[in-house]
């Protein structure tokens, strides 16, 4: 079972707790990629062990759901699994609880094997053997298109760093995530907890890039969201939002 589902505990540090005391979403966001990263390791199918093959992953596309925001010092188990493959994508799933095994979040997620030598998508069986999967979702989403942006509200411009960078050299997934949410309307941010966020990752950035963050209010605590490089406009990253009052994130069993 622990090939099929993989399990790691992190306590929330105060640096990952925002002004409320409650953990930031980028750090959710790091837990479930750090989980990912150790399952694959464990299957043999690290990004070291891809590179020796010539390959790499790629974050398509993410959904995530927040349905209670932990404190400061608390700890969480994350469980992650693997749930299906279907052509050049390969799903993975998370689940969030606390130490008291209540349920925090769940997220689903799709990704693409890059051959390295293409730099083009490639048929996973050319590069993985047969993996376990668990054909559970965390949640359904076959992961339709996101909205375009139309007009917006507010912009902020942010600057590609080197500290930005994860082991592809090309900007985070997490700081995709960091750069849009900036963009919400602060009375948002003060009141309000994110709840759901979706990304669809397009372009990749990498260091030096000037990077355009929008966002527009499509509805009742819901925002659209485009970053786009600044030097030819290129989509990099959709993403839409849904957000709650701090009231709202209370404890549900699962």
């Amino acid at each position: 079972m622990m090939r099929d589902i993989y399990s790691r505990a992190y306590r929330i540090r105060s640096y990952e707790a925002d002004f409320r005391g409650l953990v930031k979403p980028v750090a959710l966001l790091n837990y479930l990629q750090d989980a990912a990263s150790g399952h694959a390791d464990l299957l043999g199918f690290s990004l070291k062990d891809l590179r020796a093959r010539n390959a790499t992953w790629l974050l398509s596309r993410y959904h995530v759901r927040i349905d209670r925001y932990p404190a400061v010092d608390d700890e969480l188990q994350v469980k992650t699994w693997r749930s299906l493959v279907d052509g050049i994508y390969a799903y993975r799933e998370f689940h969030i609880a606390g130490e008291d095994g209540c349920h925090i979040g769940c997220a689903t997620s799709s990704w693409v094997l890059l051959n390295l030598r293409t730099k083009r998508p490639a048929r996973i069986g050319d590069f993985l053997p047969e993996l376990p999967l668990l054909r559970n979702r965390a949640m359904e989403d076959d992961f339709p298109k996101l909205p375009r942006l139309g007009s917006w509200s507010s912009e902020h411009s942010f600057r590609a760093r080197t500290a930005d960078l994860d082991m592809n050299r090309h900007v985070n997934h997490a700081i995709y995530a960091e750069w849009a949410l900036e963009t919400v309307p602060e009375q948002v941010l003060r009141e309000c907890c994110l709840y759901e966020i979706e990304i669809a990752y397009i372009n990749e950035a990498v260091s030096g890039d000037s990077i355009i963050s929008r966002v527009e209010n499509a509805g009742p605590g819901v925002f659209i969201h485009l970053l786009a490089r600044e030097a030819d406009g290129r989509e990099l990253t959709r993403l839409r939002t849904s957000w709650r009052s701090v009231s709202c994130a209370e404890p549900k069993d699962f």
